[in-house]
């Protein structure tokens, strides 16, 4: 018994311990795109992964909890910053977390059977357009609007900047590092070698376009973060 023990526990080491680093790298540039898809600074969104991923899953009790950033919610975290600033998001996550406490402890959960997937899907496709339509503007270095319906209607304008940039702007150099992040996680989710299979086609793509950025020195638009997160 304690040999199968011996072999089951180096078995869950050698597995889970290259599982938990690939989900560090996808979950690092995660953290901060979806902070700033939210509204909020990317040492933001660093902080929430920390203690989604380690005071969360310490405390859960679960052992098929699964923590990490997700964008489902990023719309209405970014409607609730423009209207009641950074200072509220604190509140009303402990108002949130109190919700989801006392629905847990009444076992609430079985009322949500009654909801069509349908409507799930649906609501994570709306967010998903939404996103894609705000963070569109940030990817040319242009500003996105502050309703859903103008970043739809106004990426239009956003291409025309970046096809035709005037007065010195730097739209089209943005795209490209954009349309270049982009090919390179297609490409390497389609082509990535066998060897390589455990890293991630998003890590990749955020190193290529960051090493290209840098080496060429272009003049676009970097995610700031500051070097200490405490707030002053």
């Amino acid at each position: 018994m304690r040999n199968l023990k011996a072999i089951t526990d180096k078995y869950s080491f050698t597995s889970e311990v290259p599982a938990s680093f690939v989900v560090f790298l996808v979950a690092l540039p995660l953290c901060m795109g979806i902070a700033i898809a939210s509204g909020l600074p990317p040492s933001r969104g660093l902080v929430t992964g920390i203690v989604g991923g380690i005071i969360v899953g310490a405390v859960s009790g679960s052992p098929l909890l699964v923590s990490g950033p997700a964008a489902g919610l990023a719309v209405i975290v970014a409607e609730i910053v423009q209207q009641y600033g950074i200072e509220m998001i604190g509140p009303i996550l402990l108002l949130a977390g109190l919700i989801q406490l006392l629905a847990g402890k009444f076992k609430l959960g079985q009322l949500f059977r009654a909801m069509s997937p349908a409507v799930i899907y649906g609501m994570l496709a709306g967010i998903g357009v939404l996103i894609f339509a705000s963070q569109f503007h940030v990817m040319l270095d242009d500003k996105p609007r502050i309703h859903g319906i103008d970043n739809l209607i106004s990426i239009p304008n956003t291409i025309y900047k970046a096809l035709f940039p005037i007065d010195g702007s730097v739209h089209h150099i943005a795209a490209f590092i954009g349309i270049t992040t982009i090919i390179s996680l297609l490409l390497w989710e389609k082509f990535k070698p066998r060897s390589l299979k455990l890293i991630p086609g998003a890590l990749v793509s955020v190193v290529i376009a960051t090493v290209i950025a840098t080496v060429y020195r272009l003049p676009i638009q970097y995610v700031d973060v500051p070097a200490n997160s405490t707030p002053q």
